[in-house]
C-alpha cells in the first residue's frame, strides 16, 4: 500500500516537468510527511473550453477518494489506495477508472518493514519495532502514481464552490526487491506512459492495456529514522539515510 510520501517540487517545476498548461492559484508548501487527507498535488487532462479539447491540468485534491454517491467526506480515509487488479470494478472506483484517471506527483514514498529474529529492536511492549524506508526513483527523477480522482458535492460547503475533489493512488505488487519490505507499492508510471493513461477518452481496457505495457525506472529504498511514523513530524530530513552504523 502507500500510507506517506514526500513531495518538495513546487508549483512552476511540477508545470514545466509534466508539461502543464493550467495551474491552480494556490500554492502548497512542500511536504515531506503526507498522510492521508491532506490536499495533494494531482495532474490530469480535463476537458478545456474548446469542445473536445483536454488540457493537462495541474490541481489541487484531497488525499482520500469520496466517491460521489458517498454521504460524507469520512469514507475517503480509507479509500486512499485502490489495487490496480480490481479497482475497474469496484462501485468506488470504477467510474473515476473509465473518465478520471490522474498521476500524483512524489519524490518517493515510505513503507514500513517488520523484522524478525534477535537482531530487530524492540519496543516497551516487546514487540519488534518497524522500521521505515524511503523508496524512490533511482535515477533522482519524480516519481509519478498512477491514480484516480472523483468529485463530490459537499452539501455543507461554501456556495461559491461546494465541489470536493479527491483522489486515491493505485497500487500493485511490489518488485521482487521492494517485496521484501512490503507486497504492495504504489503503481510508477514512465514519461512515456503519461499522455496515454491521461487520456479520458481512452477506453478502461485500453487505460489496463498501458499499465501493463508501461513501468517505471527502477526505484531503491534505504531506511529512514522513525521520526516519520508521527504525522506532527515534517521536514527534508525525514527522507534522509540512517548512517551506516544506525540499526
Amino acid at each position: 500500500m502507500c500510507g506517506r510520501y514526500a513531495r518538495s517540487k513546487d508549483k512552476a517545476q511540477l508545470v514545466e516537468e509534466f508539461d502543464v498548461r493550467q495551474a491552480p492559484a494556490e500554492e502548497l508548501s512542500a511536504d515531506y510527511n503526507v498522510a492521508p487527507t491532506k490536499q495533494v498535488y494531482v495532474v490530469a487532462d480535463r476537458s478545456g473550453e474548446a469542445q473536445g479539447e483536454a488540457v493537462r491540468t495541474l490541481a489541487i485534491a484531497r488525499w482520500g477518494l469520496v466517491p460521489s454517491w458517498a454521504k460524507d467526506r469520512s469514507i475517503g480515509s480509507r479509500l486512499i489506495n485502490a489495487r490496480v487488479e480490481s479497482a475497474s470494478s469496484k462501485p468506488a472506483f470504477r467510474s473515476a477508472w473509465r473518465r478520471r484517471r490522474c498521476l500524483v506527483p512524489a519524490d518517493g514514498f515510505y513503507e514500513w518493514y517488520e523484522p524478525t529474529g534477535a537482531d530487530a529492536v524492540r519496543g516497551k511492549s516487546g514487540k519488534p519495532l518497524k522500521q521505515p524506508f524511503y523508496i524512490h526513483p533511482a535515477d533522482g527523477h519524480s516519481l509519478a502514481m498512477a491514480g484516480l480522482y472523483e468529485f463530490w458535492r459537499d452539501p455543507e460547503g461554501e456556495p461559491a464552490d461546494p465541489w470536493l475533489m479527491s483522489v486515491t493512488i493505485l497500487t500493485t505488487t511490489a518488485t521482487d526487491s521492494l517485496g521484501r519490505i512490503h507486497d504492495r507499492m504504489p503503481l510508477p508510471l514512465p514519461p512515456e506512459a503519461w499522455a496515454q493513461w491521461l487520456d479520458p477518452e481512452l477506453s478502461g481496457d485500453d487505460a489496463a492495456g498501458a499499465l501493463r505495457e508501461h513501468r517505471a525506472a527502477s526505484l531503491a529504498a534505504y531506511p529512514v529514522a522513525r521520526d516519520v511514523n508521527s504525522v506532527r513530524n515534517n521536514g527534508p530530513h525525514l527522507s534522509e539515510p540512517l548512517p551506516a552504523e544506525a540499526p
